[in-house]
C-alpha cells in the first residue's frame, strides 16, 4: 500500500500532513453488499472479499492545506486531459473501467465521465450481446433456492417480464393483477428474472412499479435488499429527495448499511457532494463499517470531481489497512494515463503486481491505450500480444478491445488478422470494435462492410449503438451526407434514438461546421424526450462556440448543462473563459462564479483568467490612474 501511495506522488513532491487533511467520504455505485442469506432476493459479490474496518467522520476539504496540495498534485493534472467519463465522466458507471476500453485520443475533451452510468444507451431488446452493467447485476434479484449466483447469460427469459412488457402503456399494476388472476406463480425466481430484465434494459420505472405492487399487495415479504432495490429505483426515477423520504419509511430493523450505501451511491451518481457527505456522516453516526469497495467509490467520486484528493483516499486506505482491489488499481492507472504520466502508471502497475494482483484484459487494454498515446508503440504492442495469448481463437473475448487498439498503432494487418478471427460469426461488440478500428485507419469502405455484415445478421434488430459507432466514423471524416443517410436508415429500421445517437449526430454536424444545427438538434432532443444528453454532446458545442469567441452561445450552453442536471466542472469553466479570451472581452465576476461552484483554477486557467480580468493593470491604466 505504501508503494502504491508513493507511486501516486511524483518524486520531489512527496510529503503529506494528515493533520491538514479534512476529507469527505463518499461511496458510489448502487447498493452493493453481499450477505450470504439465501432467503433474500439479490446479492452482490463484494463484501466477501472486502476487509471491514471502522471509519471516522471525514469532512469536505477546504482547499487550505499546502501539504495536502503537494501530495495530491502528483495524482493527476487538471490541464485539459482526456477523461473517459465526465469532467471528465465514463459515464458510466466508473463504467469505463467495467467495460472494454475504447481508444479515444488523450487530447480529446473531458467528455464521458459524467456518462459512465449516465450513458443512456437506448434499450434495444435485439441486442443479443447486451448485458446489464455491474451495478444492475448487483441489484438484480437472485434465486433464493440456489447455492450459486445465477448467470446473467443463461435463463434470462421471464414470462412475468413478457407479461409486463405486453401491458398497455406503463400500467404494470394491471399486468400483475392479471398475472395473479390467471393463476400464475409469483415466485422469487420469477421476480428475480423479471427484475433482471427490467434493469438490463434500464426500464427503471416499470421495475419500480413492480416492487411497489409487491410491497403494497404483500405478495412478497420484503427484506433488506428489497428495500434497497426499491430505494435505488426511487432515486433513479424520482430523484434523491424522494429517495431520502423513503428511507424514513423503511422499518428501522432493515435500515442497514446497505440502505445508506444505496442512497449514498445515488448521491455520488448525481454528483451531489453535499448530500453525499451528509449521508456518509449519517453512516458514521450509525457506526457502519467501511470496505475496500467504499474506498473505490470514493476514488470514483474524486476522479470525477477533484482528482487532487485521490491521494487522500490512498492515505486513508493505508492508515485503515484496507487492501486495494483490482478495481482500485484500474482507476489509478487510468487516472495516471489521462495525465500523460506513463512513469507513474508503470509504478502503479508494479505495485499492483507486487501485491499479487494480476492485470485483467481490461487493465491491459487501458495500459496499451496510454502507451500508444504516449508514443511507446513497442510497449503497447507487447501488452496487446499478451492480451492475445498463444491462441487468439481461445482468447476471443479480447478481440473487441484489440481491434481499436491495433488501429491506434496504425497496424492495418493486425486489425485485419483479428477481424478475420471474428468475421465468420461476429459478436456485436466485435463489429463495433472493427467499425471503430477501420474508421481510425481511414478505411471507410471496410467499416461500412462490417456494418452491413452486422445488419445482415441482426437485420432490423440491430441495436442503435452500432449505428452510433458508424455515425462517429462519418463525423470524424466530415461525411455529413452519409451521416444523414444513416440516420434515415435508423428511423426506417425502427431504432430508438437516444443520447448515444444524439452525441454522434452533434459531432457530425459540428465537424461539418454546422454548430448551430448541432445545437438545435440537441436542444430539441432534450425538450422532446426529457432525457439527459451526454456531457460530451454539450462540450463539443460549447468548445466550438468558444473557438469562435461567441460568448453569448457559450454561456447559453453552459446554462443549459445546468438545467440538464450537470454540476459545474473545471472543464466547463476552462472553455467558458476561453470564449472570453478569444472574444478579447472582460469576464466580469468569473472568479466569483468559479468560487461559488467550488472550482479552483490551475496554472493554465489562471493565465486565462488574467487575460480576461476586467480590472487588470496595464501601462496605460497606470498612467491614467
Amino acid at each position: 500500500m505504501w508503494a502504491l501511495r508513493r507511486a501516486s506522488v511524483p518524486l520531489g513532491k512527496r510529503g503529506f500532513s494528515i493533520g491538514a487533511s479534512r476529507t469527505c467520504f463518499a461511496d458510489s455505485d448502487v447498493s452493493v453488499m453481499y450477505i450470504q442469506d439465501k432467503a433474500t432476493i439479490f446479492d452482490s459479490p463484494y463484501l466477501t472479499s472486502d476487509r471491514c474496518v471502522p471509519f471516522k467522520r471525514f469532512y469536505r476539504t477546504e482547499r487550505a492545506s499546502g501539504n495536502l496540495f503537494v501530495c495530491r498534485r502528483g495524482l493527476s493534472s487538471e490541464a485539459g486531459t482526456k477523461s473517459s467519463g465526465e469532467e471528465e465522466e465514463l459515464e458510466d458507471g466508473f463504467s469505463e473501467l467495467e467495460t472494454p476500453a475504447s481508444a479515444d485520443a488523450v487530447h480529446q475533451s473531458n467528455s464521458e465521465d459524467e456518462n459512465d452510468d449516465e450513458l443512456i444507451s437506448e434499450p434495444d431488446f435485439s441486442d443479443d450481446d447486451a448485458e446489464p452493467s455491474q451495478n444492475e447485476l448487483e441489484l438484480s434479484y437472485a434465486e433464493n433456492d440456489t447455492s450459486e449466483r445465477r448467470s446473467p447469460k443463461k435463463n434470462t427469459a421471464s414470462a412475468l417480464f413478457k407479461a409486463i412488457m405486453a401491458s398497455p402503456g406503463l400500467s404494470v399494476q394491471s399486468a400483475l393483477d392479471k398475472w395473479v388472476e390467471e393463476g400464475n406463480e409469483l415466485s422469487r425466481a420469477e421476480i428475480s428474472m423479471a427484475m433482471f430484465n427490467l434493469r438490463k434494459f434500464r426500464m427503471y420505472g416499470r421495475a419500480l412499479q413492480l416492487l411497489e405492487w409487491l410491497e403494497a399487495s404483500k405478495r412478497l415479504e420484503f427484506v433488506e435488499r428489497d428495500y434497497a432495490s426499491r430505494l435505488d429505483l426511487i432515486a433513479k426515477v424520482r430523484g434523491l429527495q424522494k429517495a431520502e423520504h423513503y428511507v424514513d419509511k423503511i422499518p428501522k430493523f432493515f435500515r442497514s448499511e446497505l440502505i445508506y450505501r444505496t442512497l449514498l451511491a445515488n448521491c455520488v451518481k448525481a454528483n451531489n457532494v453535499k448530500k453525499a457527505e451528509e449521508v456518509f456522516n449519517k453512516m458514521k453516526d450509525l457506526e457502519f463499517p467501511i470496505t475496500a469497495f467504499a474506498c473505490n467509490q470514493l476514488l470514483l467520486l474524486y476522479k470525477r470531481l477533484d482528482k487532487k484528493k485521490i491521494a487522500d483516499v490512498l492515505l486513508l486506505m493505508e492508515k485503515e489497512n484496507v487492501k486495494p482491489s483490482l478495481f482500485t488499481y484500474k482507476m489509478l492507472i487510468d487516472t495516471k494515463g489521462k495525465s500523460n504520466d506513463i512513469t507513474g502508471m508503470d509504478q502503479i502497475l508494479e505495485a499492483m503486481k507486487a501485491e499479487g494482483v494480476e492485470p485483467d484484459t481490461h487493465t491491459n487494454a487501458i495500459l496499451a491505450r496510454y502507451y500508444a498515446y504516449g508514443g511507446l508503440k513497442e510497449k503497447a504492442e507487447a501488452v496487446l500480444k499478451e492480451m492475445e495469448g498463444a491462441d487468439l481463437k481461445e482468447n476471443r473475448w479480447a478481440c473487441s478491445s484489440l481491434l481499436p487498439l491495433y488501429a491506434e498503432l496504425g497496424k492495418v494487418d493486425d486489425v485485419g488478422r483479428v477481424w478475420k478471427v471474428c468475421e465468420s460469426k461476429p459478436k456485436l461488440q466485435e463489429c463495433m470494435g472493427a467499425i471503430e478500428a477501420y474508421g481510425k485507419l481511414n478505411k471507410i469502405d471496410e467499416a461500412e462492410e462490417v456494418f452491413d455484415k452486422a445488419l445482415n445478421k441482426w437485420k432490423k434488430r440491430l441495436p442503435s449503438k452500432i449505428y452510433s459507432v458508424l455515425l462517429k466514423v462519418y463525423a470524424n471524416h466530415k461525411m455529413l451526407a452519409k451521416g444523414k443517410d444513416l440516420i434515415k436508415r435508423m428511423a426506417d429500421n425502427g431504432c430508438k434514438i437516444g443520447p448515444l445517437t444524439w452525441d454522434a449526430l452533434v459531432k457530425l454536424y459540428v465537424e461539418a461546421g454546422e454548430v448551430e444545427k448541432a445545437d438545435s438538434i440537441l436542444q430539441k432532443a432534450y425538450q422532446q424526450n426529457q432525457i439527459k444528453p451526454m456531457f460530451s454532446s454539450y462540450m463539443v458545442i460549447m468548445d466550438e462556440y468558444a473557438k469562435r469567441g461567441d460568448i453569448h452561445n457559450t454561456e447559453k450552453t453552459f446554462h443549459r448543462m445546468r438545467l440538464a442536471g450537470y454540476t459545474a466542472r473545471f472543464r466547463q469553466f476552462q472553455t467558458l473563459v476561453q470564449a472570453y479570451v478569444n472574444a478579447k472581452a472582460p469576464a466580469y465576476g468569473i472568479r466569483e462564479r468559479m468560487k461559488a461552484d467550488n472550482i479552483f483554477p490551475n496554472k493554465s486557467l489562471l493565465e486565462q483568467l488574467r487575460q480576461v480580468d476586467a480590472f487588470k493593470k496595464t501601462a496605460v491604466s497606470d498612467l491614467l490612474d
